[in-house]
């Protein structure tokens, strides 16, 4: 009476299972994928934006 209904389900749960470890891989794919700054380019920025001065820099920059 209910064999066809259990199929049904069966297939909606690997479907489900399947589609989120699909999106599990895809997302540790994307945070495993970002460059990780140096430094020396952490301190490029932070002068460009005006964040530090320049003698601020050059004393940074000799630090490491």
């Amino acid at each position: 009476m209910f064999h066809n209904h259990y199929w049904g389900m069966h297939f909606f749960w690997w479907i489900f299972w399947i589609v989120l470890i699909g999106l599990a891989i895809y997302w540790w794919n994307q945070n495993s994928n970002k460059v990780r700054e140096t430094p020396e380019e952490i301190l490029k920025k932070r002068l460009a934006r005006g964040e530090i001065t320049v003698e601020e820099y050059e004393e940074l920059k000799k630090k490491l």
